[in-house]
């Protein structure tokens, strides 16, 4: 990655400044809203399918999260923006095959998409293999309960995807520590339904694990919604960074 890759177009930055005042407005006004302290909550902005210069640039304009979602583009990305001087918050939020959790735990700050006991094993040992420190993970949760998409499944008794076995797997494991909860909100559901719902799971979760205190939950059409009913972490992309380029 050369420096012109990371060079930050004063037009750009002008757009992304002009989009992240927007996106703290409406947070401050959620909290507002919601009797919160704006601190409560952090903007993760998603830069799937963005370059390396757009993360730059909102380091510099002083977002310290960042989210992606595939291993295949964030590994460089993450390369790149390091060489270019910039220490974001690496939240990788897709979803990930157990072979990719190596390179994963290279780079990555937090795994926000942990759904199965399987995968939490993969996680484990390979940080334990290259890091430090234990790696953060927020066990992704279905909402509805649909076994046919991602998340893992409250109240179920399944060993590998049930929400209590995941949780325990992250919590028993040396090289991860559970953070907290993440979730989308279904098709079909409305916001507040959705994450009214999530917050009852986030509740029960937090009495068996106290410092379990993270929910990642909302994006840009339902933020309010989210911080609403208790989220300390938003997932930001176009409202952030305009429309999304077409992945290739």
């Amino acid at each position: 990655m050369t420096d012109s890759q990371t060079a930050v177009r004063p037009e750009r930055r002008a757009e992304l400044a002009a989009g992240l005042a927007r996106v703290r407005a409406r947070i401050a006004d959620a909290c507002a809203a919601a009797g919160r302290q704006r601190d409560e909550v952090t903007l993760v902005a998603v830069t799937k399918t963005y370059p390396a210069a757009d993360v730059v640039a909102l380091a510099g304009l002083g977002v310290t999260d960042v989210g992606e979602n595939r291993d295949q583009e964030a590994a460089p990305k993450a390369e790149a923006v390091a060489e270019a001087g910039a220490a974001p918050r690496w939240h990788f939020i897709g979803q990930l095959q157990r072979n990719k959790a190596r390179s994963v735990v290279r780079y990555a700050d937090v795994i926000q998409s942990v759904d199965s006991v399987r995968l939490a094993a993969a996680l484990d040992a390979a940080a334990g293999a290259v890091r430090d420190r234990p790696l953060d993970v927020l066990v992704q949760v279905s909402i509805d309960g649909d076994p046919a998409r991602g998340g893992a499944l409250p109240g179920a008794a399944d060993p590998q995807r049930g929400l209590d076995p995941v949780a325990a797997a992250v919590a028993g494991a040396d090289g991860l520590r559970l953070a907290g909860l993440m979730a989308v909100a279904p098709l079909g559901w409305e916001p507040d339904r959705a994450f009214a719902r999530l917050a009852e799971v986030a509740a029960a979760l937090r009495a068996d694990h106290p410092g379990a205190t993270v929910l990642s939950a909302g994006m840009s059409g339902d933020l309010e919604s989210a911080v609403g009913h208790g989220a300390t972490h938003v997932r930001v992309g176009s409202a952030l960074l305009g429309m999304r380029p077409a992945l290739r």
